[in-house]
């Protein structure tokens, strides 16, 4: 999401960026909100619920890892769909390897906040908002790369397949969202969380990484842990979906559905942030009569 970014987003990274002298569990949360708006290769067959990230242990080396899993037709067919999570921050090599991966598919569905006609240049774009100014800054904090700076979306085969800005606008306006009644959403889920004692992350915790002689690893590890809660995309989500999440990602079925009619592409993928992979797994099954059928796991990140 580059300069493009809904207002909405912008301001969300814009509070978090005031506010990092003074770090609490309830600002990590409000970044990795829209962080989850995958060099391990490991398959595991399905489970009643899918997995879309986690920690792995490799003899006392860990990695966040990221979902790649594979969605083909239930009644048998050529075509398939991989839901590629993405975390918007990660280690190089991470992004080399999704650069490879990409160029195997004959459609890429990428998500970003922009008009129709609007395109990320390779390496990223030198004039960053502040949505991407927060997120790079973050990047370098934890001594990690920033997706748009990596990514390679200029593909003849990459489709924008997100909602415009004042689509994005207009669907908040619908609903009667706002930055404020987010926050608020997300603020009682964490207070929620905390009086029951399901917080992935205290307060002292965040404490002790900012003391710590190795803040790279702390925070890598913190935010490891809390990519694993989806609690806070579940606040927003409610019963009757979100803009952010759940009409972003109708937006991004419908590309597909176009893109599904030329009979020349047979492989899909759709790259959105690992928080919307659930919606769209809910979709896919019901909409589009596909099932889960393999699960590739890509690192994000190793920590300590």
């Amino acid at each position: 999401m580059l300069k493009h970014s809904s207002p909405h987003i912008v301001y969300i990274y814009s509070f978090v960026a005031d506010k990092t002298m003074k770090i609490t569990q309830t600002t990590l949360i409000l970044v990795l909100m829209l962080l989850v708006s995958v060099s391990t290769h490991a398959y595991q067959n399905n489970t009643k619920e899918q997995a879309y990230t986690r920690i792995f242990n490799d003899n006392g080396s860990k990695s966040l890892q990221v979902a790649v899993v594979r969605y083909a037709p239930r009644t048998g067919g050529e075509h398939y769909v991989d839901l590629v999570g993405a975390v918007h921050i990660g280690d190089k090599s991470y992004y080399q390897q999704l650069n490879e991966m990409f160029k195997k598919y004959d459609a890429v569905l990428y998500e970003a906040i922009m008009p129709e006609d609007g395109s990320i240049p390779s390496g990223g774009s030198e004039e960053k908002s502040g949505l991407s100014s927060v997120q790079s800054g973050l990047a370098d904090f934890m001594d990690l790369s920033f997706q748009m700076d990596e990514v390679d979306y200029t593909g003849k085969h990459f489709l924008h397949a997100d909602m415009t800005p004042k689509e994005f606008k207009q669907s908040m306006d619908n609903k009667g969202e706002s930055f404020f009644s987010m926050i608020f959403k997300i603020m009682r889920a964490d207070y929620a969380n905390q009086l029951t004692g399901n917080s992935p992350v205290s307060n002292f915790d965040v404490f002790k990484a900012m003391l710590s002689s190795d803040r790279e690893n702390a925070f890598r590890k913190i935010l490891a842990t809390v990519l694993l809660d989806m609690d806070a995309l579940n606040a927003l989500e409610g019963s009757e979906g979100s803009t952010i999440i759940s009409e972003r990602n109708n937006k991004a079925l419908k590309v597909l559905t176009k893109a599904m009619k030329d009979e020349d592409n047979r492989s899909f993928a759709i790259f959105y942030g690992a928080g919307h992979l659930p919606d769209f797994h809910e979709k896919l099954v019901a909409d589009f009569d596909m099932i889960p059928v393999s699960t590739k796991w890509l690192d994000a990140w190793n920590f300590k």
